[in-house]
């Protein structure tokens, strides 16, 4: 039992590799947590994928003992948080469970977009922030810079910032002097009715459901009779602990304490991220307020290679969505690809993630169709529709209109590439709403439509400021505009998997891109193909694949001309029936490269 006062939680935020991952280690290693021949890079990044990309995708919690200069000793309870925009959704949940936050800066960098977005995200659950410099062990740091920087663009005071190298270890002892002095210890009353938030739960093949919990009031003890507060079950817990980084039990969890508990439970479905957990009997009367469910922006349709393989993929999804609170999916079937799922993500990082969790933890080859967003269709009897697939589009004559996503980006590049950053947003029918600068770096804010974002914007940005831009983004909300369906016929028949929403004005250039690409991807068969785009009835690009032709005149030696021509008209007929009747068969590769944008 540990007093209130001898509390602190707090989080790392920063942006994508400012050291977030390694000031963790540094923590940990330096208190004596794990013994110095169990450490390794990266220890609270589990996944493999994690290590190997070297990102935080999953928030992950530690508990620290550290005895500080006047004497005492004190809990720290750390929660290492992603820095990248599709994981914001973990990022938020983390920042209700604690207190304080460290922010990371990387003294050669500055401040970048992601940092701005994060740091929000703490002001906004009234943290106390210490603003900390890391990387001072490399030549090109400049702290004083970057502690302007930090006072101009976010409004911090970083007089007082910690300079740190978390890859030496220098300055980490005064890291943690600062989280025990200037972050404030947790509020809560021991003898208050039991409130648990629900901060993260995951599926462990020995124990169940893990569910890790902030106890906001009262004491969780084992063999306590708990109610999920959203849905009412009941369930009685028979493991209590905490993590150092390994799973240890104690007896109880008092106020302002993180831990997990495990009760049995089988299903993740019944953990509810920031939900409530009470008593049974004299239960809380209200609950905490919860998290805003994570709303998926990028739909993709996730189909295995082998029709076979469609039961391993369900059982795989089901899986992993367990482990995932902000991935959804539903079935979908293609007359292209055949049995597959419809799935949503929080970015286009986030739908690699999965699929290379799904293809390596299940051993499972997929075939992704191209992402897409939800676009709302106001119908002229005035119902209105959430298109998730353009190949379901109803009848343009009963649509009003439509309408998409947009969102606000906030774009931060070196001066020199301006220019091109700004091409590169009016190119994607983007609004300029803001410009101001940091030193020698600019600020842009565009209002720009997600559809335009999703395909490969992030990819085109790094590459025209040769990765030096940051950008971060949230939903706006939907506005109208001049949409329609793209469809791709080949040999008259339309491929619903290739179907695409458009802007009017750049249909055309699309379509004509889409039906060249396809021409060098369709192998030639005996008879002509036509490759189309077409909106509605109306054909707006194409290309014909040439005929593979066999030498029917071969056998003629010498003889009448007329000999030759009988057979050259037979052929032709033949071409023109096999034409009617032929069936195209389109490579799964094709799918997938037609699809992809070029500049």
């Amino acid at each position: 039992m540990t007093e209130l006062s001898k509390i602190r939680n707090f989080s790392i935020v920063a942006h994508i590799d400012h050291g977030k991952s390694t000031l963790a280690d540094r923590l940990i290693q330096s208190t004596g947590t794990v013994q110095d021949r169990d450490m390794k890079e990266q220890l609270l990044d589990s996944m493999d994928i994690e290590r190997e990309r070297g990102i935080t995708i999953k928030a992950n919690t530690v508990r620290i003992d550290y005895v500080a200069q006047d004497g005492e000793t004190y809990v720290l309870n750390l929660i290492d948080t992603p820095g990248h925009v599709d994981f914001a959704y973990e990022v938020s949940r983390s920042m209700r469970a604690v207190e304080g936050s460290l922010l990371v800066v990387d003294s050669t960098q500055g401040v970048e977009a992601q940092t701005l977005a994060n740091v929000y995200q703490a002001i906004d659950a009234d943290h106390e922030i210490v603003p900390v410099l890391n990387k001072i062990d490399l030549p090109a740091s400049d702290c004083a810079r970057v502690a302007e920087q930090i006072e101009d663009v976010i409004g911090i005071d970083a007089s007082e910032a910690i300079q740190v190298s978390a890859k030496t270890g220098v300055g980490i002892k005064e890291t943690l002097e600062a989280i025990v002095t200037k972050l404030p210890a947790p509020k809560g009353d021991r003898d208050a009715p039991l409130k648990a938030m629900l901060v993260d739960s995951w599926y462990d093949s020995y124990l169940g459901v893990v569910v890790l919990v902030r106890i906001m009031d009262g004491v969780l003890k084992k063999n306590d009779r708990v109610k999920m507060m959203s849905n009412g079950t009941i369930h009685h817990v028979d493991r209590i602990g905490v993590f150092r980084p390994s799973m240890q039990n104690v007896d109880e969890l008092g106020p302002g304490e993180i831990g997990f508990i495990t009760a049995s439970i089988k299903q993740v479905r019944d953990t509810r991220v920031g939900d409530t957990i009470t008593h049974e009997k004299k239960g809380a009367d209200k609950a905490l307020a919860g998290f805003k469910p994570s709303q998926p922006v990028v739909f993709c349709g996730l189909f295995p290679v082998d029709s076979a393989e469609f039961e391993d993929l369900r059982d795989a999804i089901e899986k992993l969505a367990l482990n995932d609170a902000s991935f959804s999916y539903e079935m979908e079937t293609s007359a292209a690809l055949g049995f597959g799922f419809r799935c949503g993500f929080l970015g286009l990082l986030h739908l690699e993630v999965i699929r290379d969790r799904l293809e390596r933890e299940y051993d499972i080859d997929l075939i992704t169709t191209a992402p897409s967003v939800i676009y709302h269709v106001y119908m002229r009897s005035g119902e209105k529709i959430e298109l998730h697939n353009p190949a379901d589009m109803p009848d343009l004559s009963k649509v009003d209109h439509l309408e998409e996503p947009r969102i606000k980006a906030t774009i931060l590049v070196p001066d020199e590439y301006l220019g091109d950053v700004l091409k590169l947003c009016q190119d994607r029918r983007g609004i300029q709403m803001d410009l101001t600068y940091a030193g020698s770096r600019a600020m842009v804010v565009y209002d720009l439509p997600l559809n335009e974002v999703v395909f490969d914007f992030y990819d085109r940005l790094k590459s025209v400021t040769k990765g030096y831009a940051s950008f971060d983004y949230q939903m706006t909300g939907y506005q109208e505009d001049n949409l329609v369906k793209m469809q791709i016929l080949v040999n008259d028949e339309p491929v619903d998997a290739l179907s695409v929403m458009v802007h009017r004005d750049r249909a055309e250039t699309r379509g004509r891109s889409m039906c060249e690409k396809l021409k060098d991807l369709i192998p030639r068969h005996m008879f002509k193909i036509p490759i189309q785009a077409a909106i509605g009835g109306k054909v707006i690009a194409r290309e014909t694949l040439a005929a593979l032709r066999k030498d029917v005149t071969a056998k003629c030696y010498g003889g009448d001309a007329t000999r030759k021509r009988k057979l050259l008209d037979k052929q032709k007929a033949g071409k023109k029936k096999m034409r009617q009747f032929g069936k195209v068969d389109i490579p799964q590769e094709a799918f997938i490269s037609a699809l992809k944008m070029d500049s």
